[in-house]
């Protein structure tokens, strides 16, 4: 019983109790398992006590040998539950179940009979002593046998002791119960319908036993019945029929079939022996079968000719003398002894890969001497293969092309033939052909980027090689060799094939010239891949070629500007404070990135203390409080340097006067020792160069003219002859590593011609000039002039020569 029910009885019962007191005695009734603490009930008030005399007296319970479950409050004169009290435990199946005790008093002595009943609750389930039991019953047992079945247990008394049994399920048995002298029953299973192992093998029952208490408990028990077998069924087979078809080439021992029978008995009675029956024919002599496997095989020769069915007659029996028959059909067929021959009528050693589908390649003639079926010939392509065999007439075959072939997929072909006759076993035979794929230009090069990308140092040298660029070509032979071509066109207006060329064979691309970054940072062109194959086949791809720049142009200072023959100084006044912004050098570099960052530093000056120059800006600032001890002239040396590797510098003179007014600064900076002497000197010069200049002016006049004049006699003379036009070159004519630069130092006359006798040139003359003005005031002061642009930048640079009709 669950500890919730029975603390719900306990609940009920608890004060269910009756109390009588005859001369010092009282009786108390209580359910069992009541829990510690309850109570029984006030024996100071059932025996007439006084709480006081029941302290006084120092009343205490005896008991005999019924332990400690009962203890006395002395406050209250109550009787209290010690320990719980299980009935079951305390008495067993006797009824009633009390306690006996007595509660003894002293001053004076006296002592008082208390009786506690206990009242059972229904908290043990019936039970089976073994989870099931086990029969063994034959099939031939008659109705009305009895088994007997285990008795269940119930520790409750009363009501709530064990009260019925129940069989479940009931097809097979039923449930019979048997009074006893000591009032207890018999449980048996009494059989009411026949058993039938065929039909049931084994039967599960469950026996249930019940208590008539509230809530109502139970307990139960499988059993187990396994039904016995009796020989009463004969073998059956699993067909009445069997059909064999054997070769009548067929060997002494080859397995023809297998017949089966069963028998729905068990153990013995279920053996099956087998037997052929045939007495009249030749079938004993020819087959024999296992006594116990039933396998049919074959003992002697068979013959087509001389009988083309057999019929064995077999016979199934068991121990107990039952049989069953069935018959093997067994049909003798004619032998396949002749393969397929193959023979080549025509065949092709090799096809293009644009062949179209359909396309004949080899012609077979196959025979088969056989009669028949066996004679009956198909031929099929073992292999995936782009081919097929189709049959024109009887014994003719033909290979063709079933689907478009690709040589870049496929080279080559060994093509196995099978041909095959209907027979059983079929024969065949194979052969194999061998087909090679020829070429055809269906691939155009592929360049392994779809483009390029490439870098290359300015001031190279020319010729170098920039990078490679690489196509393939899936094609064979001519058709996959790849030449690769620069296309025609223009960057600025001049032919790619001037900055770069291409390897036909290698497709290594070269810089035909040296590149400046500061005049084109990059350029594009497009290379073509171009097969061997008729017509060829091609695919371009374009490349980026980027200029990186080097340090090789010094900075260029701006400002302040040096010129000869003058003095320009800045004017700081004595009252200028610290930090007073005196100038600032702007310096520029025509090169780019790390290259034009440019720093500036004070080299040199007068007074080191009194100024500074900003590293990054230029600008010159004082340092301090300009005094008038300072000196009026400072001469200060900035050098402005770029970050390159290695880096360039340019040095600019910076001179400063400390005044408060103009007229101090003029006549200070007027008085210098070297003024006349620079003046009469520079006169000199001038007077010299404008002489010089005049004179190569006008030969150069005379030159022209005279050249014209010639040129024109000598194109009248050729348009009336037929002699070839031979161009001229001039003396001293030269191209530098192929870039088309020419020195500085001359003039050359170029021209180009197409075989006309008439013909108009230009005349080139040098590409830049430099004029170099040194101050002779300072040291190592730079200024360049540069008086062209570049011939790059320029469409009608000198350099550049055209021809007209």
């Amino acid at each position: 019983m669950s500890g919730g029910t029975i603390r719900w009885q306990v609940l009920v019962f608890a004060w269910l109790f009756s109390v009588c007191s005859v001369d010092g005695q009282v009786a108390y009734s209580i359910p069992e398992e009541m829990s510690k603490g309850s109570i029984i009930g006030n024996f100071a008030q059932d025996l007439g006590l006084d709480l006081k005399r029941i302290k006084s007296g120092k009343a205490r319970i005896y008991t005999e040998d019924n332990g400690e479950y009962v203890e006395l409050n002395k406050d209250k004169g109550l009787l209290l539950v010690k320990e719980r009290i299980d009935r079951e435990a305390l008495c067993g199946q006797t009824a009633p179940c009390a306690i006996h005790l007595q509660i003894t008093l002293e001053d004076p002595i006296e002592f008082y009979t208390v009786t506690v009943e206990i009242n059972d609750i229904n908290d043990n389930v019936p039970s089976f002593k073994k989870g099931e039991m086990k029969f063994r019953i034959s099939e031939s047992a008659v109705v009305g046998a009895k088994f007997a079945l285990e008795r269940a247990m119930d520790l409750d008394v009363g009501v709530n002791g064990l009260q019925r049994y129940s069989l479940k399920p009931t097809d097979n048995f039923n449930l019979k119960l048997n009074e006893q002298n000591d009032g207890s029953k018999n449980v048996e299973m009494v059989l009411q319908k026949a058993l039938d192992r065929e039909m049931q093998q084994h039967i599960s029952l469950t026996l249930t036993a019940t208590d008539g208490g509230e809530p109502q408990l139970s307990g139960t028990i499988r059993v187990e019945i396994s039904v016995l077998d009796v020989n009463d069924n004969a073998p059956v087979f699993t067909q009445k029929i069997y059909k064999v078809t054997v070769s009548e080439t067929a060997r002494a021992g080859t397995l023809l079939s297998t017949v089966s029978a069963t028998d729905a008995d068990d153990g013995p009675n279920a053996n099956v022996f087998y037997a052929i029956t045939n007495t009249l024919d030749d079938v004993p002599r020819l087959f024999h079968i296992e006594e116990k496997s039933g396998v049919v095989s074959l003992k002697g020769n068979l013959d087509f000719e001389k009988a083309q069915l057999h019929e064995i007659r077999v016979q199934a029996s068991d121990e107990g003398g039952l049989t069953d028959s069935c018959k093997i059909i067994v049909e003798v067929t004619d032998t396949n002894d002749n393969h397929p021959s193959i023979n080549i009528m025509s065949k092709t050693n090799s096809i293009s890969e644009n062949s179209k589908s359909g396309t004949v390649i080899t012609i077979l003639n196959v025979q088969d001497n056989d009669f028949g079926e066996n004679g009956r010939v198909t031929c099929e392509i073992g292999e995936t293969v782009p081919f097929l065999i189709e049959k024109t007439s009887k014994k003719i075959f033909s290979l063709v092309t079933e689907s478009e072939l690709d040589r870049e997929t496929a080279s080559e072909y060994n093509i196995t033939v099978t041909c095959s006759d209907e027979g059983v076993p079929s024969l065949s035979s194979s052969v194999t052909l061998t087909l090679q794929i020829s070429d055809v230009n269906d691939n155009a090069p592929v360049f392994e980027r779809s483009s390029y990308e490439a870098y290359i140092v300015e001031n190279n040298t020319p010729g170098v090689s920039i990078f490679t660029v690489k196509a393939t070509d899936a094609d064979w032979k001519q058709n996959a060799r790849v030449s690769y071509i620069l296309e025609d066109s223009y960057v600025n207006g001049v032919p790619v094939s001037s900055y770069v060329s291409v390897s036909a064979d290698s497709g290594v691309i070269h810089a035909v010239r040296s590149f400046d970054y500061e005049q084109i940072k990059d350029f594009r062109f497009c290379v073509k891949a171009q097969d061997g194959g008729s017509p060829p086949l091609s695919s371009n791809v374009t490349v980026k070629i980027q200029i990186q720049d080097q340090n090789d142009n010094p900075p260029q200072v701006l400002y302040p500007v040096q010129t000869a023959g003058s003095v320009v100084a800045e004017m700081v006044p004595r009252s200028a404070d610290v930090g007073y912004l005196v100038t600032k050098v702007v310096a520029v570099d025509v090169d780019s990135g790390q290259n034009a960052w440019l720093s500036y530093k004070l080299q040199k000056a007068t007074d080191r203390a009194l100024f500074e120059v900003g590293s990054q800006n230029g600008e010159i600032r004082t340092v301090r409080q300009v005094t008038e001890k300072d000196l009026l002239k400072q001469r200060l040396t900035v050098i402005v340097e770029d970050n390159g590797q290695p880096p360039r510098s340019a040095t600019v003179i910076v001179n400063v006067a400390v005044a408060d007014s103009f007229p101090e600064v003029l006549s200070e900076f007027t008085d210098f020792p070297h003024d006349k002497d620079y003046n009469d000197n520079l006169t000199f010069y001038l007077v010299l160069a404008l002489a010089v200049v005049s004179f190569l002016f006008i030969t150069c006049l005379v030159v022209i003219i005279s050249v014209k004049i010639y040129r024109w006699r000598q194109s009248r003379i050729l348009y009336h002859s037929s002699l070839p036009v031979i161009p001229y070159y001039p003396p001293r004519y030269s191209d530098t590593l192929g870039t088309g630069t020419l020195p500085h130092t001359y003039n050359y006359e170029v021209c180009r011609t197409t075989d006309s006798r008439k013909s108009d040139c230009k005349f080139g003359r040098a590409g830049s000039q430099n004029v170099l003005i040194m101050d002779p005031s300072s040291t190592g002061t730079m200024q360049r002039l540069q008086s062209e642009k570049s011939i790059l930048d320029e469409p009608d640079s000198p350099l550049e020569v055209s021809c007209f009709e």
